[in-house]
């Protein structure tokens, strides 16, 4: 406020109030802001938010807590016991205006990283990485209602809101970047992105593989700095099978990443080293323990020798053609190692239940035996870190690992949680159970295993930390035909995708109520609505706060075309930018 004039700044129609002294007029007079009671010679002023650097989003995204003395705004640090107090902040930051058909790049943009400092995109070639850094518009109104004011011309413009800083090609010339695969270590600052050749459908199951699971060539995992753009590291995989699409079968948690080989059954331990290099720590799957594999190859040698000498004795007796053709293979005559500590696991709980020799028989028999192959033909679909000695993974039929989808939960399934340290299951449950569902309402938040570093992600609304998803999902419940179907689709959700959740304050329950069939946390497109899609306050007064129009009022006329949007919230600022898409339905045939 130079020379006394008045000058008032309208970001996207969002006021800000801050603290700074009167004779400090630079930019970066938010770091003056004190968890103090402030001198007399401070006063409050209107500030222009710049968004040139990104130590500002950090900041911003720093939860703060606000509280007013004598007036005046205060702000204490994440490390108040008021953390979430920090959060009804945003119920009066909120968008305010909507920019129509802005003219941005022909890109698909994949997210905003959960600090807010990068927006990632695609080229729609899907050879290239685009990576852009929010900037915001800033313009300046002298009018006096400047709330009404319409936005300059530029607004129009997706250079006006991001700064490009670097564009990379990834993909070889036979391969296709994975446009539903990102994930972000944001420690370092590190982002993993994947590329890939072509599926092969009905690809032969050999050297292992499950028959009935598609087969890619070469998948290539790559860990970018993200500051500029240097590739740290690359992990390929040849002929195998990684289900790519929104991050289902790759999970991060700390520098710990879970790769699941859909294809060989195989869970690959890798861990990112501060360096940037992705090292191998274990794999889990045909074997459990490290020399598990020298085992088994120092008693194969032991048995062939010993088979060697039975079948010269044989060809002494003139039988041996005979027996060699009832021998079996060698090499598919045991099943894999997290396979036997999954039967043994069972075999135990259920000799456990019974004291009775003839009733724990019969229980065997029945509970057991009677199942004894559909167990066997298990298959591991996903996984999941729940902390750094255990995983939550889930098992399920090969027609159901080809289909993790919507309708995933009409097939039968289990859940295990696996020690890595012991090699043991710890428990077992079927996708039904009535005591996994009690554990999954009530302990949810345990179940996401987000990482110690991650602060943005702890703000995740969850019926188990937020009594307004609680009370939904107790009506949707009750509501329900069938609890054990209910609890099944509700359970089909687990082990749950990695990074898969805004953590955008207007997606916090316990600040706005919004119709999640329209918009949601998830990263999922939903069906568009040429309504607009409205967040009402949920403290008093219970007031429309602010709403969000996908698209121009006026709808399709073609009955057969089908809009869909995605929206893609920044974490900390009020920016949001929601894409719409056009499918044409084919009609059907009539014979």
């Amino acid at each position: 406020m130079e020379n006394g004039k008045k000058r008032r700044e309208i970001v996207c129609g969002v006021w800000m109030l801050c603290l700074i002294h009167k004779t400090r007029g630079r930019g970066d007079v938010i770091r003056q802001i004190l968890p103090s009671l402030l001198p007399s010679h401070y006063i409050i002023i209107t500030l222009s938010l710049s968004l040139q650097s990104p130590n500002f989003i950090s900041l911003l995204a720093t939860p703060v807590a606000v509280c007013t003395v004598g007036g005046f705004f205060f702000f204490f640090s994440a490390h108040s016991s008021l953390v979430h107090y920090a959060r009804k902040f945003y119920e009066n930051l909120v968008p305010s205006y909507t920019v129509y058909e802005v003219e941005c790049p022909d890109h698909s943009f994949r997210k905003f990283t959960d600090d807010g400092q990068y927006l990632i995109s695609f080229s729609r070639n899907q050879q290239e990485l685009i990576v852009y850094r929010p900037r915001w518009l800033s313009f300046s109104c002298k009018d006096e209602d400047c709330d009404n004011h319409d936005l300059p011309l530029k607004a129009k413009r997706f250079e006006s809101f991001f700064t490009q800083l670097y564009c990379v090609p990834l993909a070889s010339c036979n391969e296709l970047i994975c446009k539903d695969f990102f994930l972000y270590m944001e420690s370092n600052k590190f982002g993993l992105f994947a590329t890939s050749t072509a599926q092969v459908h009905d690809a032969p199951a050999v050297g292992g593989a499950v028959q009935g699971v598609p087969s890619i060539e070469k998948i290539t995992f790559h860990l970018l700095r993200l500051e500029d753009g240097f590739v740290l590291d690359e992990k390929v995989f040849c002929n195998d099978y990684v289900n790519l699409a929104h991050n289902l079968g790759v999970f991060l948690y700390d520098d710990l990443l879970t790769i699941v080989s859909l294809r060989y059954q195989i869970i690959h331990i890798l861990q990112i080293r501060d360096s940037g290099n992705l090292v191998h720590v274990r794999a889990i799957g045909e074997f459990c323990r490290e020399d598990d594999e020298l085992f088994l190859n120092s008693n194969a040698q032991g048995m062939a020798l010993s088979d060697k000498n039975k079948q010269q004795q044989l060809l002494g007796n003139h039988i041996y053609n005979n027996i060699h053709q009832a021998q079996p293979n060698p090499g598919n005559s045991f099943l894999s190692g997290i396979k036997q500590r999954l039967l043994s696991f069972m075999f135990r709980g259920l000799w456990n239940e019974e004291t009775d020799d003839t009733l724990r028989v019969q229980k065997i028999r029945q509970k057991f035996y009677f199942h004894f192959q559909d167990y066997c033909d298990l298959i591991i679909w996903k996984v999941q870190f729940l902390d750094r000695h255990h995983l939550l993974i889930k098992f399920g039929s090969v027609d159901g690992g080809r289909q993790v989808s919507r309708h995933a939960d009409t097939h039968p399934a289990f859940v295990a949680v696996y020690n890595m340290d012991t090699t043991e299951i710890v428990s077992f449950y079927q996708n039904s159970a009535d005591e996994l569902y009690m554990l999954f309402e009530q302990f949810c938040d345990h179940f996401y295993a987000t990482s110690r570093n991650s602060m943005h992600m702890n703000f995740i609304s969850s019926h188990s930390n937020n009594i307004h998803a609680l009370e939904q999902l107790r009506s949707i419940k009750d509501k329900a035909s069938s609890s054990s179907q209910f609890m099944k689709k509700m359970l089909s959700s687990l082990p749950f995708s990695c990074q898969s959740l805004s953590p955008s304050p207007y997606f916090d329950q316990s600040l706005f109520r919004f119709d999640d069939k329209l918009i949601s946390a998830t990263d999922r497109h939903k069906q568009s609505t040429d309504h607009p899609i409205k967040f009402i306050l949920r403290r008093h007064p219970y007031s429309l706060r602010f709403k969000i129009k996908p698209g121009p009022e006026a709808g399709s006329m073609d009955g057969r075309a089908k809009k869909i949007s995605w929206f893609l919230f920044h974490p900390v600022l009020p920016l949001a930018l929601s894409v719409q898409q056009t499918l044409i339905m084919q009609p059907p045939l009539n014979r």
